[in-house]
């Protein structure tokens, strides 16, 4: 299967671990390696990182198919993706529920894989992490039940249990003949 989707969900939930395991169980995928206005050891995904003046130049440039805003950080998908669809690729990125509105106008044809997990078992993934206060692990539990835009094409993955199990069910999405 050829296309493009958008992966998204609450911080904790796994999306970028699942992302990983994908394109080890599927060598054609490409996962995208967002530009964010980030520290650089901030940790996490793999990102290219720049400041906000180079952010500003890429998108005057035409770097970005697609860029947000979220969470005081800039957010671009790179211009390389439109030439992997039109070379019939499978793309997968990183996405925020904010962006999804625009990221369907600028790809018609996107499918957008929702990743949730129970309440206790995302609470217990952020503060594992230890970078959130408890407040701030409230309010990212309470931001996780807000619902996506309507009219998406969207498909939902369980991560509360094995990331095998949750593997799976993304593999079979995103090229159904593999599994």
């Amino acid at each position: 299967m050829s296309g493009i989707f958008a992966i998204v969900g609450p911080s904790g939930v796994g999306k970028d671990s699942l992302m990983r395991a994908a394109a080890q169980r599927l060598p054609g995928l490409h996962l995208v390696r967002r530009v964010i206005t980030r520290d650089p050891d901030a940790g996490g995904e793999d990102f290219d990182a720049v400041s906000r003046e180079e952010f500003q130049r890429l998108h005057a440039a035409g770097a970005f198919a697609l860029d947000w805003e979220a969470h005081g950080l800039r957010y671009g998908i790179p211009a390389e993706v439109t030439r992997r669809l039109a070379r019939g690729e499978t793309v997968l990125f990183n996405g925020s529920r904010a962006m999804l509105g625009q990221a369907a106008q600028v790809f018609p044809a996107l499918r957008v894989i929702h990743v949730t997990a129970r309440p206790e078992v995302l609470a217990a993934r952020l503060a594992a992490r230890g970078r959130e206060t408890p407040a701030e692990i409230s309010a990212r539990l309470e931001r996780a039940r807000l619902a996506l835009p309507a009219g998406l094409d969207v498909v939902e993955i369980d991560n509360s249990g094995a990331l095998e199990t949750a593997t799976d069910a993304l593999v079979a999405l995103l090229h159904p003949a593999s599994v």
